[in-house]
């Protein structure tokens, strides 16, 4: 896991698909390793040759011995343009990266404008518009720029993003985002994918306005309006499967819980109010429910492996109400470098079924929090529902209530409440884990459950079982 997650701080990766650009691509190269950064930001240019048959290949390989920034990879076959894509993330460095098309329509010159609001604090992604105000642009190809817009104006509309250029190349990204996101399209549809994942994991997207200077077919413009028709289907596709997170990133149940948008909302606001001043997570992985707990307190976010720790600095890097520790929370030591920052609500959503002494775990939670400290807790519930997801989530046990209202007790805690949680959910884990004996859930039953969460909702309050128990407990 932990080499899975690197990044160089100040590096600012430039991720260029290239397939037959033998009359472009040596100056569009040379204008990108000449380009203005930011002061302290170096670069390195992420070149992927898609197959070229026109001779490019060779130009690459000159390009490559002249200038040490370049990484240069080859595909044998042409795969299209999101493969190519998917090739230069998996070996960028950086903690920046942009998307660079190998022709001279869009101009380097442009990346310090498009990356500053990241290494600023305020955006994850900055989206390079051609039609928002501009100093310049060339004219051309009204019904191109019309099929552009149609497509724009959909994609806001399924994504609820207002954006005026959702096909633009210049797409910049923190690092932390941009990893994580599974890209599946191989071709141009990798636009419409990006903008719809970016806007289901609530990242925050910034537009500034860029120059344009696009090329006609005749000088080797490749786009057609079938891409239009694949990105209009990628559209529909994304909207209604939530695919925002790498698998690498977390057992595969829970990346798959992950994108329960709505779901993980709800949780996140049931707990608001129990919150103190200082919150501190623990399990917070690669912070979906994290960033869902800011607000008006501190937050600490933890985890002890390195390569999430990593993505947590990088997204909240500017955020002076949040720090990141790693916490393993079987260890003293973890606890006691933290007992200095004052919390006084520790929240662990899934994390007390994983570990063989759960007592220990809670005692170390008790020695932490100060009198009267809150502990906000959700475990799986019963244990006639352990099934094969748990064994692929590598839990050691479920609760019920009894059983956890005693644990917390034995640990010092006043146990105020104990809630069942997703009783809805009861339903496709019995289906899937104990009768099917299935490792996975499939993305469309995850989009139906999180359709069905304003239902959880309305229920919350009738006495049902629930497929996990939420826990209120105070530091006597």
């Amino acid at each position: 896991m932990s080499n899975m997650y690197k990044y160089e701080k100040k590096l600012f990766s430039i991720l260029m698909p290239v397939y037959n650009e033998y009359s472009f691509i040596r100056k569009c190269v040379g204008d990108v390793i000449k380009a203005k950064l930011p002061d302290g930001i170096s670069r390195e240019l992420i070149i992927v040759d898609d197959g070229s048959t026109d001779g490019t290949r060779e130009i690459l390989k000159e390009l490559d011995e002249q200038y040490s920034e370049i990484k240069l990879i080859f595909h044998e076959k042409n795969q299209g343009k999101g493969a190519a894509v998917r090739t230069a993330i998996a070996e960028m460095n950086g903690e920046y990266a942009i998307f660079q098309d190998a022709d001279l329509e869009y101009d380097p010159n442009e990346y310090t404008k498009i990356i500053t609001p990241i290494i600023d604090g305020y955006a994850d992604v900055v989206y390079g518009s051609r039609f928002a105000t501009s100093e310049q642009r060339r004219v051309f190809f009204y019904k191109h720029a019309l099929g552009n817009m149609f497509l724009t104006h959909l994609s806001n509309l399924f994504t609820d993003l207002f954006l005026s250029d959702m096909e633009t190349c210049y797409k910049a990204f923190r690092a932390s985002v941009l990893k994580t996101i599974p890209i599946r399209s191989n071709d141009f549809g990798i636009e419409p994918e990006i903008t719809a994942k970016v806007a289901k994991r609530d990242c925050i997207v910034y537009e500034v306005p860029i120059s344009y200077r696009g090329r006609s077919y005749a000088e080797g413009k490749k786009i057609t309006w079938k891409d239009g028709f694949i990105a209009l289907k990628t559209i529909i596709k994304y909207w209604l499967i939530d695919d925002c997170y790498d698998e690498r990133y977390g057992h595969n149940v829970l990346h798959e819980m992950k994108h329960a948008n709505r779901y993980n909302k709800w949780i996140a606001k049931l707990s608001h109010k129990y919150i103190g001043k200082h919150l501190l997570e623990l399990g917070s992985g690669i912070g979906n429910m994290s960033i869902r707990l800011t607000g008006q307190h501190r937050l600490t976010v933890s985890d002890y492996e390195p390569a999430y720790i990593d993505m947590l600095s990088s997204m909240f890097e500017h955020r002076e109400d949040v720090e990141i520790a790693k916490v393993d929370i079987t260890k003293d030591e973890d606890f006691e470098a933290i007992k200095d920052k004052k919390i006084d609500t520790v929240i662990a959503y899934n994390v007390l079924e994983h570990i063989d002494d759960d007592g220990a775990v809670l005692d170390r939670i008790y020695k932490l929090l100060p009198k009267n400290g809150t502990l906000i807790i959700i475990v799986p519930q019963y244990q006639s529902l352990f099934s094969s997801f748990d064994e692929e989530l590598e839990h050691k046990r479920r609760y019920d209530k009894l059983s956890l209202r005693s644990l917390l007790i034995n640990n010092g805690f006043d146990c105020e409440k104990t809630k069942d949680v997703n009783w809805l959910g009861i339903f496709g884990w019995y289906l899937n884990g104990i009768i099917l004996k299935r490792k996975r859930f499939s993305k469309i039953q995850l989009k139906m459950f999180d359709l069905m969460v304003p239902i959880l909702k309305l229920t919350h309050g009738l006495s049902l079982p629930g497929l996990s128990i939420m826990a209120i407990a105070k530091k006597q």
